[in-house]
């Protein structure tokens, strides 16, 4: 088992906004910045551009049944996406990066800043457990600062260390439309996810794991 900061903590200040100069227009996008809608898989506050063998996967706090985080699968690398409430004129991701690192690190891990094609970036290793012995696992924590909201990305897998793979994972990132909506809320709040609607009803289907 893996053990990776999955909240955004409070800190005093203010800070400014950390994204690529070109998110307006590469991504990841406002829902208003999308213009017309192309095919995607809708999760409410994101919108995830469909791939063919890419896997996606809810996760959810089975303490109060609610959807926490998207986690996409494709070809040996994992990218793990979570929309926040942001200010309007400040950003996030400058004042909480040190917060993963002291996390990562209390737990034994290892964590450094590196900078990355969206900016200021935590590269880590972290400790796993599975069936009573202890490995590691390096993984990329990507911070985007968008209008009023703020997007964390966990890369794994083969695109936390080769530059190929990596690209594929970027591009996935690129095409996420983040969808704020229009009710006050506090910043670092998590932006409500659901289960996407199958072509067979309206309603939410009941399950975690689609592949695409």
């Amino acid at each position: 088992m893996t053990t990776i900061p999955t909240t955004v903590d409070d800190f005093a200040g203010e800070y400014e906004k950390s994204a690529p100069a070109d998110r307006a227009t590469e991504g990841p996008l406002d829902e208003v910045e999308a213009g017309a809608i192309k095919p995607a898989v809708d999760l409410g506050s994101l919108r995830i551009d469909p791939k063919r063998g890419m896997q996606l996967r809810l996760e959810v706090d089975k303490s109060n049944n609610r959807a926490v985080a998207v986690t996409l699968e494709y070809e040996g690398s994992t990218l793990q996406l979570q929309p926040f409430a942001a200010p309007r004129s400040s950003g996030l991701w400058h004042g909480i990066r040190s917060q993963i690192m002291d996390q990562i690190i209390k737990q034994g891990g290892k964590a450094t800043e590196v900078e990355g094609l969206f900016g200021p970036e935590v590269k880590a290793i972290v400790p796993v457990q599975a069936g009573g012995s202890f490995s590691t696992r390096a993984v990329r924590f990507v911070g985007i600062d968008g209008p009023r909201w703020f997007l964390r990305a966990v890369i794994g897998g083969h695109a936390a260390k080769y530059a190929t793979e990596a690209e594929t994972i970027h591009q996935m990132i690129r095409n996420v439309v983040v969808v704020r909506g229009s009710i006050p809320m506090p910043p670092r709040e998590l932006l409500p996810l659901r289960v996407p609607a199958t072509s067979d009803s309206e309603q939410a289907a009941p399950v975690t794991d689609v592949a695409l």
